[in-house]
């Protein structure tokens, strides 16, 4: 990239808004590894260093919630070894970049059905966000044993039982009913979706809450995902107009009222 463009996207990015939540998926981790003759865990350890240069960067830009994809429901299907050392990778960061997390102010968040994963883990979650409920700076969000489908299901049975016991009537839901049960209840819908690794497809990632999302996909994997890669996410949100089923002269003339 040239200086020109270099000096472009920085007037972009300092005169244009920033996405106020940003949702990733972080794919790649074990195509980067294998490329370099190493095992699929060595990508995921990579990995979470690109996901601590990510929250940084965030900060920095004033991102206010970053929501990552960490394991979805559907890795349980993968080599058990591989599952196993996932495991021990996630206890890892709970006992190490929490703390990281709260000396910088970031609240830490888990969303998902974490009953799966046992005490020990849901124990240490539940530490974490004690922990850091009360930062400021930013929420960073970890999407764990996490579906979008499971989301919805989940959100729809919570309706359905409060329908029944007659605190709702069924005839008045909405979505706006729905929404207060789902996982990221109270937390803005997504402005921008980024996904690594070339694949372009949302994987059961948060199918309610990206219906109006910009979406960004690369192929740069993960651990290679660095800042400058991220401001290159950053100005395509930028230059993009978000119309929410508007037409764009309708949003011209709303932004000059």
């Amino acid at each position: 990239m040239d200086k020109t463009n270099i000096n472009e996207q920085a007037v972009l990015l300092a005169t244009q808004p920033v996405p106020q939540h940003v949702a990733v998926i972080m794919d790649g981790n074990g195509r980067w590894a294998k490329s370099r003759g190493l095992p699929r865990v060595a990508g995921h350890r990579k990995g979470v260093e690109r996901v601590r240069d990510m929250v940084t960067a965030c900060v920095e830009k004033g991102v206010q919630y970053l929501t990552l994809f960490a394991f979805s429901s559907e890795n349980w299907r993968r080599p058990m070894q591989e599952v196993q050392l996932l495991m021990e990778l996630f206890l890892t960061a709970l006992d190490n970049e929490v703390k990281k997390l709260h000396k910088n102010n970031v609240r830490f968040r888990v969303i998902g059905d974490t009953e799966r994963f046992g005490e020990k883990i849901t124990s240490r979650i539940l530490q974490a966000e004690t922990l850091t409920r009360d930062n400021t700076a930013m929420t960073l969000i970890i999407a764990a044993n996490y579906g979008g489908r499971w989301d919805i299901a989940q959100a729809c049975a919570e309706l359905a039982r409060r329908a029944m016991s007659g605190e709702i009537d069924p005839q008045s839901i909405t979505e706006e009913s729905l929404e207060p049960f789902l996982s990221l209840a109270g937390v803005p819908e997504p402005d921008l979706f980024i996904r690594s690794g070339g694949e372009q497809r949302v994987s059961n990632f948060l199918l309610w809450q990206l219906a109006y999302t910009e979406m960004y996909f690369t192929p740069v994997l993960w651990p290679e995902f660095d800042r400058t890669q991220f401001e290159q996410a950053l100005v395509s949100y930028a230059g993009r107009q978000r119309r929410f089923g508007l037409t764009g002269e309708q949003i011209e003339t709303a932004r000059h009222a």
